[in-house]
């Protein structure tokens, strides 16, 4: 495995998921990945799933950014440490908008294919410290 390549395309990754591009989703993410989140009773699929849930946090935050903080890969993983930013200027998990902004931490291990494609995220919860920031626990 490429891991300085895997590493790119994690910065392409974070393009993507700050832009919603569909076509970049696409191209980065393969299509029978099948990712596992709270958001979804069934697995989510391909690049369009992947968007899914950046779609659920945009209706609760609708200037959500993440940014790479740190990368780190080995053989087929990137692990990346996100910081997460954002308003709460819409409902949220049946939470009305507090206008309260928040920057929280995420951490992700992303896995490969042999053909450079996201095939698997696997994050830690770090839907707790937006919760928290926003007064709902």
């Amino acid at each position: 495995m490429n891991t300085e390549k895997n590493k790119l395309t994690m910065k392409k990754f974070e393009t993507m998921i700050n832009t919603a591009d569909l076509k970049l989703a696409n191209e980065l993410i393969s299509a029978t990945a099948q990712f596992v989140t709270p958001v979804s009773p069934t697995p989510l699929i391909g690049g369009e799933g992947y968007l899914s849930v950046v779609h659920f946090l945009r209706t609760g935050f609708s200037n959500v950014q993440w940014k790479a903080d740190t990368l780190v890969a080995e053989d087929n993983i990137v692990a990346v440490n996100w910081i997460c930013t954002g308003t709460h200027d819409g409902e949220f998990l049946g939470i009305k908008p507090t206008h309260k902004s928040f920057s929280a931490r995420f951490m992700n291990f992303y896995y490969f294919d042999e053909d450079g494609k996201i095939i698997n995220d696997v994050a830690a919860e770090g839907m707790i410290a937006i919760l928290k920031a926003i007064g709902a626990c």
